[in-house]
């Protein structure tokens, strides 16, 4: 710790050349596309509860649910966005149970946002480069069933995060396992218009420890076809917002760390401070929003709090702002509207009330 030294961009973007090299010399690049899905794992009796919670406070539908015997499983789309996987273990190990220890998750100790699953175009050659490379993997082999193939990383020891990577073989969005049972749920999505103002998954943002922000963000680069794009660095609440894009069009991937580590409650900052709570996790879901004003202010009345009030202008091309975090999930929504073209991902002085109204949670 003592030898740390201030995170730099420079250093991270040479490294992040090579990595890109590399994936072209072993074959990767262009293998992995966009995202599918995110997987949030709740506790037993937060998972009808989480559910209800996402359907509405999002444009999401609940698709399906099943019970493949490990795990009860709820699948919500919305066209044109990566489905949300809400998942609770019934037996079995859980993986991620060392990544969720933290000052504040005693009480949740299997809840996180666990996994990125990414299309792939030939899982068993993505496997087969990546264990050559020494990643490993959840299971021996590529898990192979009549509807898809797929494989996922062991939990990144930055993030806590892992990778997953889905081939179909029929229809996309189709998540069942081969003996499954339907699962009925006794949730249905609210009938609030509003909610269709609610659109795609526009990025997650995972907080990650300072020493190891270039880590987490060049392991992301070698496990997908993802690149690091910029970083806003906030001084004043020791912060940095780093972005990494596969393309400008599609879902953005998010890392924000401290720019020095923790050192006290007191000093650190509330992006350090978060870790220190809760571990190195996934803060926020960021969703595309129009109408964002009065959407807003209908998912207030109807009961979801906020951290702050709405941030930006339509002037600075976007406006946004953070729930609470989810008792369920310990996920907060971000609510985000890009005005009239706007040809940016973020704003200096949007991020830093963004990241100041977390000293909130």
């Amino acid at each position: 710790m003592s030898a740390f030294l201030k995170n730099d961009d420079n250093v991270l973007l040479a490294t992040a050349e090579a990595i890109i090299q590399e994936r072209r010399k072993l074959g990767l690049e262009g293998l992995v596309g966009g995202l599918e899905a995110v997987v949030i794992s709740t506790e037993q009796d937060h998972f009808q509860p989480a559910i209800l919670q996402l359907l509405s406070t999002t444009g999401h539908q609940l698709k399906y649910a099943f019970s493949d015997g490990d795990r009860d499983v709820a699948v919500l789309t919305l066209e044109g966005s990566a489905d949300l996987i809400v998942q609770t273990r019934t037996g079995g190990e859980n993986p991620f149970l060392e990544a969720n220890r933290g000052a504040k998750t005693a009480a949740m100790p299997n809840t996180r946002l666990e996994t990125f699953v990414f299309k792939c175009r030939d899982v068993r050659e993505y496997a087969r480069i990546q264990r050559e490379r020494g990643v490993f993997f959840l299971q021996d082999r590529v898990f192979d069933n009549s509807r898809y193939r797929y494989a996922q990383t062991m939990p990144s020891r930055f993030t806590g995060n892992a990778v997953g990577l889905v081939e179909w073989k029929t229809r996309e969005s189709d998540y069942l396992t081969d003996g499954c049972s339907p699962l009925a749920l006794p949730v249905t999505k609210p009938a609030r218009p509003y909610l269709a103002n609610i659109g795609e998954l526009d990025h997650v943002a995972t907080r990650v420890r300072a020493e190891e922000r270039d880590a987490a963000i060049l392991e992301f680069m070698q496990l997908t076809g993802y690149n690091f794009a910029f970083s806003v660095y906030v001084e004043a609440l020791n912060s940095i917002t780093n972005v990494a894009r596969l393309t400008p069009d599609d879902y953005a991937q998010v890392f924000t760390s401290g720019i020095e580590p923790f050192k006290t409650v007191e000093t650190s900052g509330p992006t350090e401070l978060f870790i220190h709570n809760f571990g190195p996790r996934s803060h926020h879901m960021a969703f595309n929003t129009a109408n964002i004003e009065s959407t807003v202010e209908a998912l207030s009345a109807d009961g979801l709090g906020f951290l702050s009030e709405l941030v930006g202008s339509r002037e600075e091309g976007l406006k946004q702002i953070f729930s609470k975090m989810s008792p369920h999930t310990l996920l907060v929504n971000e609510y985000i509207q890009r005005y009239d073209g706007f040809d940016g991902f973020f704003t200096k002085s949007n991020v830093t009330l963004l990241t100041e109204s977390t000293k909130n949670q």
